[in-house]
C-alpha cells in the first residue's frame, strides 16, 4: 500500500522552502541615476547566494557584509533633502527592526571607507509594541519589499557610505539569534547643508548584543512598556 506520509527528501524540500523564503538581501539602490542593476551601487554582500544573516555583532562583516567588492562598486548621485530607497530581492517576511546610517568617506573604493566612530543614523523604523491578547507587536517594515528614508537637507555634500540593516527579531530572545541583514550603497551627496551629524558610532562596535532591542523575545510581555531601539538616537539635522 502506497504510504500517504511525506518523503523526508519532500519535507526537507518544504523546510529549504521556509528559509529561503524568510531570507533576503539588498542588492538595489536607486539614487539620482535613471536605472539601476542588482549590485550595481551596493557592494555585494557574501550572502548574495546564500541569504545568510549575521549573528555575530562583534565580527566586521556587521558593516557592510562583505569583502573586496568596494573598488568594483559604483558610485551613484543623491541629493540632500531627497528621499532614496534600498530595494530587497525579495518581500521582507522577518520581524524586526530598520535602521540606515551613513558614513563620510573620501575615498568610496577603499575597504576601508568606514573605519572607526564614523556612523551616524538617519532613520528607523521600529517595532510597535501594541500588546493585546497573545499577539504583543506590530511591525510596519514586514513584507515590504523596499526601504525608504529622506537624507538630511543638512548633510554635508560629499562621499558616503548609505547603510540599511533589518534587524530580524523572529528567534532573538537567546543571546546571538538576532539576525542581521545588510547592504551598504556608495554615493556622492549634492545640494548638503552645513549640518554636523552625530552621535558617531563604530561599526562593528555600536552593538554589543544585550541591547533590550536586540536580545528579546517578541512573543511576550516587555518588561519596559516599549519597545527601545538599539544604537545612537537618529540624526535628522
Amino acid at each position: 500500500m502506497k504510504s500517504s506520509l511525506p518523503s523526508t527528501a519532500a519535507v526537507l524540500l518544504a523546510l529549504t522552502a521556509q528559509v529561503a523564503r524568510g531570507h533576503y538581501t539588498f542588492p538595489d539602490f536607486k539614487g539620482d541615476a535613471s536605472s539601476v542593476a542588482d549590485w550595481q551601487y551596493v557592494r555585494q554582500t557574501q550572502n548574495y547566494n546564500s541569504q545568510a544573516p549575521v549573528t555575530d555583532v562583534t565580527s566586521p562583516l556587521l558593516r557592510c557584509y562583505e569583502s573586496n567588492t568596494a573598488s568594483t562598486t559604483s558610485t551613484t548621485t543623491v541629493t540632500a533633502g531627497n528621499t532614496y530607497a534600498f530595494g530587497a530581492d525579495q518581500a521582507i517576511y522577518h520581524p524586526g527592526y530598520f535602521a540606515v546610517y551613513m558614513a563620510a568617506a573620501s575615498d568610496l573604493t577603499s575597504e576601508s571607507a568606514g573605519d572607526g566612530s564614523v556612523w551616524f543614523k538617519i532613520y528607523e523604523d521600529a517595532p510597535v509594541y501594541t500588546p493585546s491578547g497573545s499577539s504583543f507587536y506590530t511591525f510596519p517594515s514586514e513584507t515590504a519589499t523596499s526601504v525608504t528614508f529622506t537624507i538630511p537637507k543638512a548633510l554635508p555634500s560629499g562621499n558616503y557610505l548609505i547603510r540599511v540593516e533589518q534587524i530580524a527579531l523572529h528567534v532573538a530572545s537567546s543571546f546571538g539569534g538576532a539576525q542581521f541583514y545588510i547592504g551598504c550603497a556608495q554615493v556622492k551627496v549634492t545640494g548638503g547643508g552645513s549640518g554636523t551629524p552625530g552621535p558617531l558610532v563604530a561599526i562593528p562596535g555600536v552593538y554589543t548584543g544585550n541591547e533590550p532591542g536586540i536580545l528579546i523575545n517578541i512573543y511576550a510581555a516587555n518588561p519596559n512598556g516599549a519597545y527601545i531601539s538599539p544604537g545612537p538616537a537618529v540624526w535628522t539635522g
